[in-house]
């Protein structure tokens, strides 16, 4: 695929993950589920939108406590992240980009959200909705990791 070719896919793709998950707007927080309109944590999320993608979850997810992160003080999220998705700048936020989030200095990052926009992203958080919210100087702050979704020829090549 030539540049020009690789950068409309990647355009594509991303406008397709931001309307998927822009799809699962609305749905109830519950703590390890990854089932549109039934209920998503923040990592069932970005699981779901993945399965909406590639027709299948990219792996197994291992049971995990509402504190694991803390429990292990593995990085568990961004090793993840980093297995299955494209490792980006984190300064230069794009639609369709998932971000990971260090919620605290000093503790391993445990939230992940899905770049809507400039401005906005979507998430799942504890006590709420899945929903599309300010991309805040707030959030910015504690980003700890930039991801995109790959292309299916990066999944070919790779054979995740």
């Amino acid at each position: 695929m030539s540049g020009g070719e690789g950068m409309m896919a990647e355009r594509l793709l991303a406008e397709r993950v931001v309307a998927l998950a822009r799809s699962w707007v609305g749905t109830p927080y519950h703590h390890q589920a990854s089932r549109k309109g039934i209920g998503a944590d923040c990592l069932g999320l970005v699981r779901g939108v993945w399965r909406d993608l590639y027709g299948r979850d990219p792996d197994v997810a291992a049971d995990y406590s509402a504190d694991w992160a803390e429990a292990s003080g593995i990085e568990t999220m961004l090793e993840g992240a980093a297995r299955h998705l494209i490792n980006c700048d984190a300064q230069r936020l794009a639609p369709g980009y998932v971000v990971v989030f260090r919620l605290r200095t000093g503790t391993v990052a445990k939230h992940a959200a899905i770049v809507a926009s400039e401005t906005t992203m979507i998430h799942a958080m504890e006590g709420g909705l899945a929903s599309e919210v300010a991309l805040t100087v707030w959030w910015r702050r504690r980003i700890a990791g930039a991801f995109r979704f790959p292309l299916v020829e990066d999944l070919i090549s790779t054979g995740v």
